[in-house]
């Protein structure tokens, strides 16, 4: 586990945060204990009833996060405004399918000076949008000015058991990006700043769609050829997205990109590789999906993310090929098939 020396913390204490984070799930859960074993005052909310009564009650999330000892100065709530209300920093930790329903409900309760962090990974499905754009249509320009978006390669059960790891913290506003950075710096937990929020956030979304295609790969037993393969190529397709929507390339080379990818995609803790490699043994995906008690964003993410390429006109084969399989009931083998036999060109 991490220990946060005595000179860290004396600096935290005369720094401390007032922090709201929204979303009791396994990587909710594990960022406000760690936030709140930095020293801040945190405040959890988590739409269970009986979520909220043990994580006060035990210090435990055994619906999320089992075996993991939180801190007893975190607190949950169910109520929103209790949560919200004259917290410096709102980090939002919700499944990026329900951010919009769940903004609209924080934003009476935001103060006007508050930084709004997001953790989730995803692009909304009905709007293509990203978190940092619902955020810009729904909450005052003063709010979304500092926006911060946070990913990494970084799996909840890790960092809430303290073991080293490494985020990005990309905001407009340097400013906010080194609060939030401030705040989450410790000994086990080692945050860069970048000013490329829309990279960092398509970084996060689609790699959770690669992970699900290496998945499918190793399901189907096609070995680590494959894989290094599928991994390379969809860090190409991540690439083009990303400079369609103004990204910038050396983001995907970073933690953000290349980094959450690797990750995600050879992980046995990626959510999205489970379903991948269920998948490739002949698992329907409505019986991989019932089992699993947390959601696997790149699931959802692999519509938004194909509909969106198919919008801006980017060549994007993995993603098309995964958004078949899930979407579509295209067989796998046929996929990989189409995929190995497209027409040959020089590398890019």
């Amino acid at each position: 586990m991490c220990d946060v020396t005595k000179a860290t913390m004396m600096t935290m204490k005369n720094s401390r945060e007032r922090i709201a984070v929204i979303g009791g799930g396994s990587w909710g859960t594990a960022l406000a204990n760690r936030l709140a074993a930095n020293g801040h005052d945190v405040c959890l909310w988590a739409f269970e009833p009986e979520l909220v009564s043990e994580i006060n009650g035990t210090h435990t999330n055994s619906l999320f996060l089992p075996g993991i000892a939180l801190e007893p100065s975190l607190v949950c709530s169910g109520s929103l405004q209790e949560v919200v209300s004259g917290r410096g920093i709102v980090l939002l930790v919700t499944p990026v399918q329900v951010m919009r329903g769940v903004l609209k409900q924080l934003l009476e309760h935001i103060g006007s000076g508050a930084i709004i962090a997001n953790a989730s990974k995803g692009i909304e499905l009905e709007t293509l949008q990203t978190v940092s754009q619902i955020c810009r249509e729904l909450l005052p320009a003063e709010l979304t000015g500092r926006f911060v978006a946070l990913s990494g390669p970084t799996f909840a059960r890790e960092v809430a058991q303290g073991l080293p790891s490494l985020i990005v913290a990309a905001s407009l506003d340097e400013t906010s990006a080194q609060r939030v950075q401030a705040a989450f710096s410790c000994p086990c937990l080692r945050v860069y700043t970048n000013s490329d929020v829309i990279g960092v956030e398509l970084g996060g979304a689609v790699k959770n769609v690669i992970a699900i295609a290496a998945g499918i790969c190793d399901g189907l037993g096609f070995g680590h050829n494959a894989r290094a393969a599928l991994i390379t190529r969809g860090l190409a397709e991540m690439n083009r997205l990303g400079q369609a929507l103004g990204a910038h390339a050396e983001t995907f080379s970073g933690l953000a990109g290349m980094g959450d990818l690797v990750l995600t995609c050879t992980g046995d803790l990626s959510r999205n590789r489970t379903v991948g490699f269920k998948l490739g043994q002949g698992m329907p995906l409505s019986a991989i999906l019932a089992e699993m008690r947390m959601v696997a964003e790149g699931v959802k993410s692999a519509e938004s993310v194909y509909n969106l390429a198919r919008k801006l006109g980017v060549e994007m084969p993995i993603v098309e090929q995964t958004y078949r399989i899930l979407h579509e009931n295209k067989p796998a083998r046929e996929a990989v098939t189409e995929l190995m036999a497209r027409g040959l060109k020089a590398e890019q």
